[in-house]
């Protein structure tokens, strides 16, 4: 319950207009440990230092719930710029999107925006090799992005395209069982939007049990699941797990974010574990940079304390 309370006052706070025009105005600085720069050239070199130490890369470009179509089209044609980018970089493109940066919820020429965009961006992943996975947002865009993921599936292939789900929604369990026989690619989160209790779980023991319990039940159904966590108890059960139940280090992965545990990406990905950075990068950084600061108490005082110094 404390963990929610928390979670809830830094997200209430730093939807204020004047937080946030404190916090962009001098807190870059800060926000370059968890964001990989403003360019795509800045987001494929981090992703080059990554593989150094053997340690894969999941693309972001940031920005969410964009208004209007044009500022829509514009949006999916930057991912594909960065597709195009890391491909003549030797570089296969893994690439995470939120539909409502590309129009989800918008109607153009009879057909959801978003869709329409996301046939675009998972078409040039699919050409190259790639990955695009569909972020999952609040609440009310489950229903509408499992259902496109969905479609995606049918014409490109799971091996293309994939989802998210959060363990902190109650509905997560029934969704993820719904969606076996896709035998989807998903990678397991623990939400870090501000949700109501009505959906969400407001006690942090009860998203870990049901986080590891979503993670299990996708493996044992024989589906590629995408471990996203720094949380290293759950990451030893999950060690345990596999062991005790013969699954193949190829049939899942562990995901971080860039930025946070560099240390337990290394050494994952020393002991064999397939292990991947999530890499966000862009000018629209801020609501992405407040998630992470509710995440944990600790990172409000590593962000004051660097913006006294900027």
């Amino acid at each position: 319950m404390i963990d929610q309370l928390y979670r809830k006052a830094v997200l209430t706070v730093s939807g204020q207009k004047a937080v946030e025009k404190i916090v962009r105005s001098r807190g870059w600085s800060v926000a370059q440990r968890f964001v990989a720069g403003e360019s795509i050239q800045t987001a494929l070199d981090a992703v080059k230092e990554l593989e150094k130490d053997g340690i894969l890369s999941n693309l972001d470009l940031l920005g969410e719930f964009i208004d209007s179509p044009e500022k829509c089209n514009a949006f999916a044609d930057n991912v594909l710029n960065l597709m195009d980018a890391a491909h003549a970089q030797g570089i296969t493109p893994y690439v995470s999107v939120k539909l409502s940066s590309v129009g989800q919820g918008q109607t153009v020429d009879g057909e959801d925006l978003g869709l329409t965009n996301a046939r675009r961006i998972v078409g040039r992943a699919k050409q190259y090799g790639g990955f695009v996975c569909l972020d999952m947002e609040d609440h009310p865009r489950v229903d509408i992005t499992l259902a496109q993921l969905r479609t995606l599936t049918g014409e490109f292939g799971r091996e293309h395209v994939g989802s998210v789900l959060q363990s902190y929604l109650y509905r997560s369990e029934a969704d993820r069982a719904a969606l076996d026989d896709l035998h989807p690619n998903l990678r397991i989160v623990k939400g870090a939007y501000l949700e109501p209790e009505t959906v969400a779980m407001p006690v942090k023991a009860d998203v870990d049990a049901s986080y590891r319990k979503l993670v299990y039940a996708h493996m044992k159904a024989g589906n590629y699941v995408n471990v996203a966590t720094h949380d290293e108890s759950i990451i030893r059960d999950v060690q345990h797990f596999v062991l005790a139940n013969g699954i193949s280090k190829d049939a899942f992965e562990f995901q971080m974010l860039y930025g946070i545990r560099r240390d337990l990406q290394k050494n994952l990905a020393a002991q064999g574990y397939r292990v991947r950075a999530y890499i966000p990068y862009g000018r629209d950084w801020y609501a992405y940079f407040s998630r992470r600061i509710a995440e944990r108490p600790a990172n409000v005082m590593f962000v004051l304390r660097g913006m006294v110094r900027g």
